[in-house]
């Protein structure tokens, strides 16, 4: 699939002309809502086999063939070049498709309000066919060992409907957020764990959970050995019961990264012990930070090289993100919250305020700025085209599991062309 940026005074039609296909192809794979008013910098999927690439100057056939992993000869023949010809700057070469890899792929949802939404049913019947997992999220943990469940609405079905496992996702939050004191409570008390685990073992033979899938937070951090201890437990006892285990971990470059996020995550131990990991890659740009990407390339990188220190890369799912921020500025550190949005809103406000969307190479994010009525300056980093192949990219460099999303409900329909463009989504027996 291609990946087309749009210019100034471009139209749907001048695209599709350009690839030989036709408009229509290009507004339904984008969703596009105003297919006669595209965006400066806008970041579309042409729906095609394989790819187009357009001469630079100082290319060679030889360079073009590493770039996109393939060889001359092949870009001879399906081009029909005479051999040792010299190419024009601009020549239209097409670039066969890369067979698919196998990947698992995750999703986590999140109703909110004790209820899930249409936006949240529809969006899971949408995308399931493309998922290994479906996370509903979450399962809290109480003092006294028992669960209290998300509402699930049809997610049981649309997982059965789809050959998609259920993920039972099981947490140490409160209504404060992710509580230290209950993480403490968990770790260092053997009969409740004891309940805790006969508690998951009998949701998820009620609900039909293949996966049990620990995201224990802001642990103290002297609780790591004590963490470990907890899933060696939860890994006999689930194993036992024929089913998965699996943690999420904070984004570590080191093992003594400090912080209580960090310090009871210990990658070596959680990649032993759990069938896989969730590497929570995204959050460097987050609703309390100076405007930055949620999840740059470069810092993404970092952190799985150096899980692959500690752990085989067939036990790594890559997180990602399915949103980006929008902050007003001047923004404050520690006064002030940036809005969530999600890729297609981010398109739209470009639109609405006549904004053209800006690439930054090395984070491999796209970014714009507007002024809103009032006169407020607003600066905007999400995902695209470009920024999610990046990601995939890098797990099929790096031969990871698979990719986690953090979570269904936003719109971004450019992720799920390329994902099933790149991958065969592999499904559980």
């Amino acid at each position: 699939m291609h990946i087309h940026v749009v210019s100034e005074g471009e139209s749907v039609y001048a695209i599709a002309n350009l690839y030989e296909v036709s408009p229509n192809q290009i507004v339904e794979a984008n969703e596009l809502e105003t297919p006669s008013d595209l965006v400066i910098g806008q970041a579309l999927v042409i729906p095609m086999e394989g790819r187009f690439y357009f001469v630079q100057p100082g290319d060679t056939l030889y360079e073009i063939a590493q770039l996109f992993n393939t060889s001359v000869d092949e870009l001879i023949q399906v081009n029909q070049l005479q051999p040792g010809a010299m190419l024009p700057v601009g020549y239209r070469l097409y670039i066969p498709q890369e067979p698919k890899t196998d990947i698992t792929s995750n999703a986590y949802i999140e109703p909110t309000g004790g209820q899930v939404s249409e936006n949240l049913k529809n969006s899971a019947e949408r995308r399931a066919a493309l998922l290994t997992y479906l996370g509903p999220f979450s399962y809290r943990i109480n003092e006294d060992g028992s669960l209290e469940a998300p509402p699930l609405d049809d997610f049981p079905a649309i997982a059965q409907n789809n050959n998609t496992s259920l993920m039972m996702i099981v947490t140490n939050l409160t209504d404060e957020g992710f509580s230290d004191e209950l993480g403490e409570t968990i770790l260092t008390d053997e009969q409740l764990q004891d309940t805790i685990l006969d508690n998951i073992i009998q949701t998820a033979q009620e609900v039909g959970y293949q996966d049990i899938h620990f995201d224990f937070e802001f642990l103290p951090p002297d609780l790591g050995e004590q963490y470990n201890q907890f899933l060696r437990k939860a890994k006999q006892r689930l194993a036992n019961e024929g089913l998965f285990i699996s943690t999420a971990l904070a984004p570590k470059t080191s093992a003594e990264q400090e912080g209580a996020w960090y310090e009871a995550h210990d990658y070596q131990a959680h990649g032993e012990i759990v069938d896989f990991v969730v590497l929570m890659t995204y959050e460097w740009g987050y609703s309390g930070s100076e405007p930055m990407a949620v999840s740059p390339i470069n810092n993404v990188r970092e952190v799985v090289e150096y899980a692959l220190t500690e752990m085989p890369p067939e036990k790594i799912l890559l997180g990602q993100n399915l949103y980006g921020y929008d902050w007003t500025l001047p923004f404050e550190v520690g006064e002030d919250t940036a809005e969530a949005v999600s890729p297609q809103r981010a398109i739209q406000l470009a639109r609405e305020n006549n904004a053209a969307i800006s690439y930054d190479d090395e984070a491999q994010a796209p970014y714009f700025t507007y002024y809103d009525t009032e006169g407020n300056e607003h600066e905007v980093w999400f995902e695209d085209a470009r920024s999610i192949q990046e990601k995939f990219d890098l797990i099929k460099e790096l031969n990871l599991k698979g990719i986690s999303y953090w979570k269904l409900g936003l719109s971004f329909p450019q992720n799920w062309e390329l994902l099933n463009s790149n991958f065969n989504i592999v499904k559980n027996e």
